[in-house]
């Protein structure tokens, strides 16, 4: 494995700037039933705290990722390519050889306290979850939460882990001192779609639960309605139900962003389509002939139903004033009023 080719900015190859040496790898399994047939790679990085290149359309400039491989095992997911950096496999590799950097929170306060850093937004999840099953081991995001308490540093994080409600008194705690963002992700609420495509995340229900802790600790939630997926949960009937159960769940807003398949996440997306959905992998040729993302046209469809979902049912666009979420990146030069999918999931 390619471990020295990883940048302390953006954790793409780069021989020069090695975030580990591949002498600083440990690699453990557990036989357990959670963690049955998953490997952990524990690390000791050099940098955790990382720059997003200057090309990128990121609304934020830095990010913590504890995690590299993600046991949600999303189909979809766009950061399946980054595994191959690490000449690992994109593929079942990417949801079972897990990177653990394990010293992640030690790492972080050591950059929090030194006098080049400014205080400046940290957004996480933006990768992979930070509460996939590997943080109930190993327990990685209290210590980044307190770093970013005791410095009383911005931050947000994008999950759709669960897990979170274990650090909500943290959570609580940084909300006293600093701006706090917490966005999960909900992309339907159909069951049997959930079950295909995101086999290791919790239930859509569970992640709205989540909405309803924050809700009521006092600390505002929005919903990531991502990803919207052609054809299998896109139906009038199945964006209504996913908006009104996010309504009821108390959630702050809801941003519909589509699917895109970018290189890695979409072959494994398209084989996978294939075996389960073969008489749609013609229709995802055309509607993604021209690159990773739909077309504008079907994109702008969508938000304007979820959005008019979204007024029926009382909730919108964040409001002034409540705590930051993180937004969803444009891939070019959008048109007004276009949003797309953030790069989660």
């Amino acid at each position: 494995m390619r471990w020295e080719n990883l940048s302390p900015d953006s954790e793409h190859s780069r021989a020069d700037a090695a975030l580990f040496g591949a002498e600083a790898v440990t690699t453990r399994t557990f036989d357990t039933p959670e963690f049955r047939g998953i490997t952990f790679h524990e690390i000791r990085a050099r940098s955790v705290v990382n720059r997003v290149p200057g090309a990128s359309r990121m609304p934020f400039e830095w990010t913590v990722n504890p995690y590299r491989g993600c046991t949600h095992a999303c189909v979809y997911c766009f950061a399946r390519k980054t595994h191959s950096y690490l000449d690992l496999d994109t593929g079942l590799g990417f949801d079972s050889q897990i990177v653990v950097k394990v010293n992640a929170p030690e790492l972080l306060r050591h950059r929090l306290a030194s006098r080049s850093w400014r205080g400046e937004h940290i957004a996480m999840g933006t990768n992979v979850d930070c509460y996939q099953r590997a943080e109930g081991r190993y327990r990685l995001m209290p210590g980044i939460i307190e770093a970013l308490r005791d410095h009383a540093n911005p931050f947000s994080i994008l999950t759709k882990g669960t897990l979170i409600l274990r650090d909500l008194p943290l959570l609580r705690q940084a909300a006293d001192v600093t701006d706090v963002g917490i966005s999960v992700s909900v992309g339907f609420t159909d069951e049997e779609l959930w079950r295909t495509v995101e086999p290791g995340t919790p239930a859509p229900e569970r992640r709205l639960d989540v909405v309803r802790a924050f809700t009521d600790a006092g600390i505002g939630c929005g919903v990531l309605m991502a990803p919207v997926i052609p054809f299998l949960g896109d139906r009038p009937e199945q964006l209504r139900a996913t908006v009104r159960a996010v309504a009821a769940s108390g959630a702050t807003s809801v941003t519909p962003l589509v699917l895109h398949l970018r290189p890695g996440a979409r072959e494994w997306f398209m084989s996978w389509l294939a075996r389960h959905h073969p008489h749609l992998v013609a229709r995802y040729e055309r509607l993604y002939a021209e690159g990773a993302y739909a077309p504008r046209w079907y994109q702008r469809r969508i938000t304007r139903q979820v959005h008019d979902l979204a007024r029926e049912y009382g909730i919108g666009p964040a409001r002034a004033g409540a705590p930051r979420r993180v937004p969803a990146p444009a891939p070019e030069e959008p048109e007004a009023g276009l949003p797309t999918q953030l790069t989660l999931l």
